[in-house]
């Protein structure tokens, strides 16, 4: 039995070492993303609320936040999911014990950088929602200057992160295919580099009025 330590916040902050079995039979698992898509998929943990945001609004995504952490820590399959939200598919919202920022802040550590076609077709064979290219959404950006992000995601039938991202990579002047592949890294680098981050945020003085999470 191959077993790794996952280091999750607990309640209050506090890191807890979870013993997380990456040995069992992976088929019909029931994670606690599928069985509790009211947290994971709640709109807070797609886009985390800006410090502007009321208290009530804060303190229910920072307790949506501690519910997520408890069951990714429970999950037999966290392994698996953290080293694929790091090195293989550039996710968006709450995955595997981590946010988004604290992910990049990962592949920072570990020289990663993910390419980002994997996730816009990965999200485009979820649901009825369906792939789109780089040039897409460039274009349509371009024919509705004046439409929010959500129109132009509804109009292209993917998600509001996937126009995000597409429109922040042309800012950066950058293309799907501008550079090649990195060599993935370990999933043992991956874990040290979680625990790494992790536990840094977690010594961070906690500001008032703050919305990050450690």
């Amino acid at each position: 039995m191959t077993v790794n330590s996952a280091n999750l916040a607990g309640p209050g902050g506090n890191s807890s070492r979870v013993a997380v079995d990456t040995s069992s039979n992976r088929e019909g698992a029931m994670t606690g993303c599928i069985a509790r898509s009211d947290i994971f998929q709640h709109r807070l943990m797609e886009e985390p609320p800006p410090a502007s945001a009321t208290r009530r609004t804060r303190e229910r995504y920072e307790q949506l936040v501690r519910d997520a952490k408890t069951l990714c820590a429970a999950c037999p399959l966290f392994t698996d999911c953290l080293y694929s939200a790091v090195a293989e598919h550039d996710v968006s919202g709450f995955v595997a014990g981590t946010t988004a920022v604290q992910r990049r802040s990962i592949r920072n550590l570990l020289d990663v950088e993910v390419q980002a076609d994997d996730f816009d077709q990965l999200a485009g064979a979820r649901g009825t929602r369906r792939p789109v290219s780089h040039e897409e959404v460039l274009r349509l950006r371009t024919q509705y200057p004046n439409d929010s992000l959500e129109s132009l995601a509804m109009r292209l039938g993917c998600s509001l992160s996937t126009v995000k991202r597409h429109l922040r990579r042309a800012r950066r002047g950058q293309s799907p295919a501008a550079k090649t592949p990195r060599p993935r890294p370990e999933v043992n680098a991956v874990l040290d580099a979680f625990d790494t981050v992790i536990d840094h945020q977690q010594l961070q003085p906690r500001r008032t009025g703050s919305s990050r999470v450690a």
